[in-house]
């Protein structure tokens, strides 16, 4: 008998080789071997307190920095609904948000609230969750900087907290969640306080900046490679000749050289593979090292040749 055939009883639904391409911007990937969507927090912890500890737990959130391989994804996939969602002001500055949260729309709430602080945000492509994960940030601002805590379920399903300091911020990198299968649940923000209307103008502002620069109509993943120390990630994928070049249905974006597209025909082995393509082609003429910030996770299926 399987783990799949001792699954806890859940008050969401649990469903048995769900395809996870519609799930994520890419819009490329295998099934999960179970995807989970738990009703409420106390659904998810009774579920991992008693899922078989070994058993793989990956959370997901709306994919936007996802690429799920052509193989699936085995173990359970997490993905938090409506419950884990919306931001509600806490008092002065603060403002919490549940981890299902986009980042948009944290921006929109404190923006409302008159809380200031969180523009960048609205030009962030994901959720909360994912933020804290990876200290999101765009323009100048981070996770980092608006943080006051943060709030998870362990493995065991046991809920836990952590300060900024605890979380262990770098960039686009937390180490609390780096140290241990977490799946977030929300955080508690703080920004100044500001008059909305003008919170309001700085947030258009940043929209008509990435909708000029970037090509967020597309099937795209944001920024694939982080940048590294002292160069910017995007400059060295066009100078190294691939912005807009075709890799099976992959290539860089004609718009902005750091963000991956699916053209429409693309698998998941062929946008690794032209990733893969660049890191070597990148290291080999200019000697720098491009590092994924897109989370690649699954049985990676075959490349496509060039």
């Amino acid at each position: 008998m399987s783990w799949r055939d001792r699954l806890p009883a859940v008050e969401g639904r649990l469903v048995r080789d769900e395809p996870l391409a519609p799930y994520t911007w890419l819009r490329v990937g295998g099934p999960a071997e179970v995807l989970f969507l738990p009703k409420d927090e106390a659904d998810l912890a009774r579920f991992l307190a008693a899922l078989d500890p070994g058993v793989p737990v990956i959370p997901l959130g709306v994919g936007s920095n996802t690429l799920v391989r052509d193989g699936g994804v085995e173990g359970v996939v997490i993905r938090l609904g409506r419950a884990f969602a919306g931001a509600t002001p806490r008092g002065g500055a603060r403002i919490e948000a549940g981890a299902a949260t986009l980042d948009a729309q944290l921006s929109k709430a404190a923006a409302d609230a008159g809380i200031a602080g969180l523009e960048f945000y609205t030009g962030v492509p994901g959720t909360i969750g994912g933020a804290l994960v990876m200290n999101a940030g765009c323009y100048g601002a981070e996770t980092k900087d608006v943080l006051v805590e943060a709030y998870a379920l362990t493995r065991k399903g046991e809920r836990v907290s952590f300060s900024n300091a605890e979380m262990g911020f770098t960039y686009r990198r937390s180490a609390a969640a780096a140290e241990q299968p977490l799946i977030f649940l929300g955080g508690l923000f703080e920004g100044r306080p500001d008059d909305p209307a003008a919170i309001h103008a700085r947030m258009a502002e940043i929209t008509a900046r990435r909708e000029a620069s970037q090509p967020i109509r597309e099937k795209t993943g944001g920024s694939t490679f982080k940048n590294p120390p002292g160069h910017s990630a995007w400059k060295l994928v066009d100078d190294a000749g691939w912005r807009g070049k075709l890799f099976g249905g992959a290539m860089f974006s004609p718009q902005h050289a750091n963000f991956l597209i699916n053209t429409g025909e693309a698998t998941a082995a062929d946008l690794e593979g032209l990733v893969e393509a660049v890191r070597s082609d990148v290291l080999s003429k200019f000697g720098v090292e491009l590092n994924w910030e897109v989370k690649r996770v699954g049985k990676p299926g075959p490349v496509t040749p060039n």
